[in-house]
């Protein structure tokens, strides 16, 4: 016996066809996603609160592989430099090379170029800053606050050194995209940067990558269940059973 559920018009034998190409193709959706993932993403544990409540301390993250030049004002990226400590580090790119950054306006408000930013992901309302402060990016660098102002140690402890608080682009090794635990959402581009000369990056495959993977694992569990449940329903019931 082959163990494949048979009925006389045929139609067990393309179920059983169509739940072995089902599984076949959620193994290619379900292995594919999780190798691009891994091509694409690197994981992260934010170390402390300094950018929180964008993401806060523990929290793993997915943060896409870039190069440094692929950087936009609002990305919340990773990043390593030997004079912040050489650790990686997550904050979050408010200037770049050129940018002339202000904090605070008569509003509170932190100005890029003249142009003052709503920064609705801050932790707290108030002044976008407690310590004011005014610099202009070098070239080639760039410039990182932690949404969490009062406590982030961030471009602004830096100022005096050279490259005034900034680092170079170079530094960048990732862009975070999501939070993967606990579950959370998508970190958006804020749309105050959108305006400015070169506007904001582009979100990652993230969510293909997870649909991708979830797909597969659905195809792959229908698939499997076929069988078993067509055969269940495919058994002779009451006096049809006793005399069969």
């Amino acid at each position: 016996m082959s163990g494949s559920v048979r009925t006389g018009d045929g139609r067990g034998r393309l179920g059983s066809a169509l739940s072995g190409l089902a599984v076949a193709v959620g193994c290619v959706l379900f292995l594919g996603g999780f190798a691009w993932g891994a091509v694409e993403y690197q994981p992260y544990t934010v170390p402390t609160d300094s950018m929180a409540p964008t993401v806060t301390a523990g929290d793993r993250v997915l943060a896409q592989r870039i190069d440094g030049a692929q950087v936009r004002r609002g990305d919340v990226v990773v990043f390593r430099d030997e004079s912040w400590g050489d650790l990686p580090m997550v904050k979050r790119v408010v200037g770049v090379g050129g940018d002339r950054v202000v904090c605070c306006d008569a509003g509170g408000r932190l100005t890029v170029n003249g142009t003052a930013l709503a920064e609705p992901y801050l932790l707290t309302r108030g002044p976008a800053s407690p310590t004011t402060f005014t610099t202009t990016v070098p070239a080639g660098r760039l410039f990182l606050l932690g949404d969490e102002r009062r406590s982030s140690q961030d471009s602004r402890v830096h100022l005096e050194e050279p490259g005034q608080g900034s680092v170079p682009r170079g530094a960048v090794s990732a862009r975070v995209d999501a939070v993967a635990w606990p579950l959370g959402d998508m970190v958006d581009r804020p749309a105050a940067f959108a305006s400015l000369p070169g506007g904001t990056s582009k979100p990652g495959p993230v969510r293909l990558v997870v649909g991708s993977v979830a797909a597969g694992a659905l195809l792959i569990l229908g698939g499997a269940a076929y069988g078993p449940v067509a055969r269940r329903l495919s058994r002779p019931r009451g006096k049809a059973a006793a005399h069969a």
